[in-house]
């Protein structure tokens, strides 16, 4: 990571200019989860388990749709190079209908599915039960998710990282205040976790789609759905699904494992994920540093640029990634009291965390370059690359399940996924094929 004092110079304070509000809106997703856990945690280890299933289920249906964001965030990005505005707009309004149509289906599919879903994962009735009342719930928000998404894509395509920000950091507040009060205050349970994140994440949906709206109107966009720009959209994405479905591949194979292997290993996995998720959306905010001046830089047409900045958000990723394994370290014997009252899931997650920390700064490089490949539109290479990568990381997680060999081995496996990951990256980072200037969707 560049020093801070005296060092910094102009494509450093760019990318800080975009990624330290990321930041603080990134990792506000992920507290959500982070607070339905510690929460629920505190019911029981039955229904921690339960949500660990329920989230794993929720956040694929979610990530898979994450193109909404990252896609977005590049192809406005490259119209705000070219100085295209109304061109940024009308690409932004696409992906947010295409969010809301998506959402749509997705919830229906969700909910009407949430027994078959949830048996697949084996587990015990009893965490079944409340998986089933979480997934089933929680399925009415997918729509206003996916609006979030999209609509915060446009907002950092065109640079503007502080409307998500304070919108994400009130939604994390009403969450956990709403969570609180339905949890324990009403008694609802796991039903009432699942009942906040819903008003929350709607709430947050409405307000971010009528920011776009009238920016649309203020560039004479149009603001009516246009079917052949919803359809660029969703042709634009369908790499990047690929991509995302073989990343959220690898995470439901580990959950399958973790609930083989017992109740107890399941809930500490469910806290070793989101712990992880919520480093990895820390890391990510470079991605999206990445994501916007990447578009923006080939937009304009200035691939040296665009190298520079690449290399220097590589220097910050590997720092970033030092200090949050630093931070995990020092306090891997103390987050497990924070999630949950029982010894054993505590006494089966804390060497799991030493694991987790030590992947962290390649995790740092991996995102980065993610975020920049994602800016360049080399969405097709990323999917091919994420089937190679889940072609290697599946053997070592069966090995897992089939030596029962426990958590700290299947997050062992999980540093391969990662390693491997890093190599593909590097390795097209290092070519300039990639380096394709003007505007571009695919």
């Amino acid at each position: 990571m560049p020093t801070l004092r005296g060092r910094l110079n102009a494509d450093d304070r760019e990318i800080l200019r975009i990624a330290v509000p990321a930041f603080a809106a990134l990792v506000s997703e992920p507290l959500m989860l982070l607070a339905d856990t510690a929460i629920v945690g505190h019911l029981g280890t039955i229904p921690l388990a339960g949500l660990a299933i329920a989230s794993t289920v929720l956040q694929t249906f979610v990530g898979l749709c994450i193109f909404l964001a990252y896609g977005t965030t590049a192809s406005v990005g490259r119209h705000l190079g070219a100085a295209d505005l109304r061109g940024a707009m009308a690409t932004g309004m696409s992906g947010s209908w295409l969010a809301l149509l998506i959402g749509g289906v997705a919830t229906v599919v969700c909910a009407a599915g949430t027994p078959l879903i949830v048996s697949a994962f084996g587990a015990s009735e009893a965490v079944g039960e409340q998986a089933r009342t979480y997934l089933f719930i929680s399925a009415l928000a997918i729509p206003g998710m996916l609006l979030v998404l999209a609509t915060t894509g446009v907002l950092r395509g065109l640079q503007d990282l502080r409307t998500p920000l304070v919108v994400m950091i009130a939604a994390n507040v009403a969450n956990v205040v709403l969570n609180i009060v339905l949890v324990y205050g009403a008694g609802l349970g796991i039903a009432g976790a699942a009942l906040g994140t819903v008003l929350a994440q709607w709430s947050a949906a409405i307000y971010l789609t009528a920011v776009v709206v009238r920016a649309a109107r203020r560039h004479r966009a149009a603001i009516r759905p246009n079917r052949r720009g919803i359809l660029e959209a969703a042709n634009a994405g369908v790499a990047l699904v690929i991509r995302t479905l073989t990343l959220r591949a690898s995470l439901l194979l580990a959950t399958f494992v973790a609930a083989a292997l017992g109740d107890v290993q399941l809930a500490a996995h469910q806290i070793a994920v989101t712990l992880v998720s919520t480093l990895a959306f820390a890391l990510d905010a470079i991605a999206i540093a990445g994501q916007a001046l990447t578009g923006k830089h080939l937009g304009a047409g200035d691939t040296t640029g665009t190298r520079r900045t690449t290399r220097r958000m590589i220097g910050w990723g590997i720092g970033s990634g030092v200090v949050a394994a630093g931070g995990l370290l020092g306090l891997h014997t103390v987050l497990p009291s924070w999630f949950t009252g029982d010894p054993a899931v505590a006494e089966t997650l804390i060497p799991a965390l030493v694991v987790v920390a030590v992947i962290q700064p390649l995790s740092g490089v991996v995102f980065v370059l993610d975020g920049v490949l994602i800016g360049a539109g080399d969405g097709t290479y990323l999917a091919k690359a994420g089937v190679l990568v889940l072609g290697a990381y599946a053997p070592l997680a069966a090995a897992v399940w089939v030596t029962q060999a426990g958590l700290v081995w299947l997050w062992i496996a999980y540093g391969g996924f990662i390693l491997a990951r890093m190599v593909t990256l590097v390795a097209r980072e290092r070519t300039d094929i990639w380096l394709v200037t003007g505007i571009r969707t695919t």
